[in-house]
């Protein structure tokens, strides 16, 4: 038997243990290292029953994600069948309890559910989260879930893939009990309890009560696959996940069960499915730095303090506190102090009534956050992160202020989004401690930060940087240092395309409609307007003196901005907006559109949606393999997710590069040769896409091959 699972006696009871760290997963020789160890216990007279339980930190948290991509690219035929282990423990006449902890998700719960029993510890999960790899349950996951749980609990779990705790495991039947204290005498306590009792071991798929019928359920499904349409927008698991659960219902276990696993086949080797694991993989992939490893000293982060309390300086106090770390929060005058931690204060009070905290939690993390009007305390911090307007002048100011007033360890970063980390650097005696730090807004509830090295940044730095973003919640994400850096300089041509589809002959209504449906959380100029115009429009004149005369500009955002019109905050911008925000088509904007192009000279056309979606994504996949060839970006995907945690890019699309990939990069790199033809030297084809395009190679082996 495999050392990957053990099992030993304690009198009547065989403990079968799980030993595959971290996380116990499906891993080759865990599913036949169970199904021998049941076998073994049933050629022991002296065995009356068994447990089933993962050492370490948890359960069994899922399938081994690596096999599903060796499965889909032809490395290996499917292998066992699991459907086929899960049977036999069902089938074992000796009763088997599985003892949870930590989770139990995927297929560690599919095993779960095949045990006769189930007991956990309070602080357990359970879930079907494989939707969010845009698959499914592919061991009768669909189909035993239901005669647990009921059907809306399970549409509920393998449709969305949310946990659940163990509170609530017990309340619908997935668990039978919740043991306090330790779990492994809890399991045997219960199971003696079952042993003494000589009732035969219930078979999960022989429980038929909870399934309903077609009148009850009808709503159900109705309402699952409307709320999926809205929530998991152009997502194909959560409705086929969906169709699955709907089988169990119609049809016998054993024929419910073969449905599934066409359905899950069919989900396996799609293009979503594809693109979800990448991401998967994508963001444990970003944390590899080259020259960094576990040696590598990082500086203890006791303290933090941020300079700027508006909206993006309170987001960021927040993720400190959130984070347990206290912090010294800075504003220049008292009313601008208390607008911030007013808004502060709103925030946690919203997440209070939602039910996602307590308000004794809240009143802890509020208690970590000590505001100031001058910078005492900061000679103790042991990270500033300066959250100020885009102004160099001023960025500059505060550093150079900052590097007479902090500890010679202690980590300079600027939240900023697009300026030069070398200059603010500059104004230091110590560049090797200045960092960028780029947040995306709200601060508090978006996962990317956009980690700015400079050139003298040192590694320790950038090694305190990565594991602080993992402290916060985020998803951290090295960058070199250019105008941008990543996200913002890809989405420079973005929107540059945009608004000269528009002056072109498209209405923003139409742009933003064609990149909604494409999957993008919303288009190019409603993200202009709720990120405020007034933003890049002061970017943009910081950066006038740069820009290369003859070369094509956007000419309307400016005449907006000169109009008072900054977007959602002034109510008004590419969209006119009502008292909630509510987006609405302005005449006077479509008016001032084709004015603007006419006095320009521009000839107005009908507009595709293909045209759309090419003309904004393609500039983003060809300014993303200009960053590439750069070195800006370390991987390609690195660009993927940063544009799918901070840019609301489709995760299922697998980001810009990936996306390109799917398309095929020489379709692509002929398009944008077409585009160059068009509209000249803004298209010029990055070097790079064409080189791989005409190798015939992807991004994706640009990776691996570098």
């Amino acid at each position: 038997m495999s050392e990957l699972v053990t099992w030993a006696k304690d009198g009547a009871i065989a403990v079968i243990t799980v030993n595959n760290p971290p996380v116990n997963a499906l891993s080759p020789g865990v599913p036949e290292g169970i199904g021998a160890a049941v076998a073994a216990i049933q050629t022991d007279d002296e065995i009356k029953g068994a447990i089933l339980i993962g050492s370490g930190a948890t359960f069994i948290a899922g399938a081994d994600i690596k096999e599903f991509g060796k499965i889909t690219s032809g490395q290996r035929r499917e292998g066992i069948n699991f459907l086929e282990l899960l049977l036999a423990i069902e089938d074992s006449p000796k009763p088997i309890v599985a003892a949870i902890h930590g989770t139990a998700f995927g297929g560690g719960l599919e095993t779960a559910m095949a045990c006769h029993y189930r007991v956990g510890v309070a602080s357990a999960q359970v879930g079907q989260p494989e939707v969010n790899l845009g698959i499914i349950p592919g061991a009768a996951g669909t189909q035993r879930l239901p005669r647990l749980a009921g059907v809306e609990k399970a549409v509920e779990m393998c449709a969305f893939g949310a946990p659940v705790r163990a509170k609530d495991a017990l309340a619908c039947g997935i668990l039978d009990r919740i043991v306090d204290g330790d779990l492994l005498e809890g399991a045997k306590s219960f199971l003696r309890e079952v042993i003494a009792s000589g009732a035969a071991a219930p078979k999960t798929r022989q429980r038929n009560e909870k399934l309903g019928n077609a009148e009850t359920n009808a709503p159900v499904f109705a309402a699952a696959r409307s709320l999926a349409r809205k929530t998991k927008r152009g997502m194909t698991a959560p409705l086929a996940a969906i169709d699955a659960v709907e089988a169990a219902t119609q049809l016998s276990f054993d024929d419910g069960c073969r449905r599934e696993a066409e359905i899950f086949r069919e989900c396996l080797f799609s293009n979503q499915s594809k693109s979800l694991i990448h991401v998967f993989f994508g963001e444990r992939e970003v944390a590899k730095i080259p020259g960094i490893t576990k040696e590598t000293k990082t500086y203890d982060i006791k303290l933090a303090a941020v300079v700027g309390a508006g909206t993006m300086g309170g987001g960021i106090a927040m993720n400190y506190a959130n984070a347990g770390i206290p912090v010294l929060l800075k504003e220049t005058d008292q009313a601008a102090l208390d607008r911030g931690l007013a808004t502060i204060t709103r925030n946690y009070a919203n997440s209070v009534k939602k039910g996602r905290f307590s308000q004794e939690v809240m009143n802890e993390r509020l208690a970590l956050i000590t505001p100031t009007l001058d910078y005492s305390g900061f000679d103790n911090a042991d990270i500033v992160v300066e959250a100020v307007f885009e102004g160099m002048a001023l960025k500059k100011e505060i550093f150079s202020a900052l590097d007479r007033i902090c500890k010679p360890t202690a980590i300079l970063a600027s939240n900023t989004s697009t300026l030069d980390i070398d200059e603010i650097a500059s104004a230091t005696s110590r560049p090797e401690m200045v960092i960028g730090h780029h947040f995306f807004s709200p601060a508090n509830v978006m996962r990317l930060l956009e980690i700015v090295r400079g050139r003298a940044t040192n590694l320790e730095v950038i090694a305190t940087s990565m594991a602080l973003a993992r402290r916060l919640k985020k998803v951290g994400v090295l960058v070199g240092n250019c105008r941008g850096f990543v996200g913002n300089r890809m989405v420079a041509p973005y929107t540059r395309e945009a608004q000269f589809l528009l002056e072109e002959g498209a209405k923003p209504h139409e742009v933003d409609a064609a990149l909604y449906e494409f999957g993008m959380a919303m288009g190019p100029l409603a993200m202009g307007d709720l990120a405020g115009l007034d933003v890049s429009w002061r970017i943009r004149q910081e950066f006038k003196h740069l820009e290369k005369p003859g070369i094509r500009q956007p000419l309307v955002a400016d005449r907006l901005c000169e109009m008072g019109r900054y977007g959602q905050k002034t109510g008004a911008g590419w969209y006119r907006y009502d008292e909630n925000r509510r987006a609405a088509p302005d005449a006077e904007v479509e008016a001032l559109i084709e004015e603007t192009a006419a006095a320009a000279g521009i000839e107005r056309r009908a507009i595709t949606p293909e045209e759309i979606v090419e003309r904004t994504i393609y500039a983003l996949v060809n300014e993303g393999a200009m960053i590439l060839e750069e070195g800006i970006a370390l991987r390609a995907v690195d660009i993927d997710i940063i544009y799918i945690n901070g840019y609301g890019f489709p995760a299922w699309r697998g980001g810009p590069m990936w996306y390109a990939d799917a398309v095929g990069l020489q379709k692509v790199y002929e398009r944008i040769s077409e585009f160059h033809a068009r509209f000249g030297e803004l298209w010029t084809p990055a070097p790079l896409l064409k080189q791989l395009a005409e190798a015939g190679k992807t991004f994706a082996q640009h990776d691996k091959e570098r």
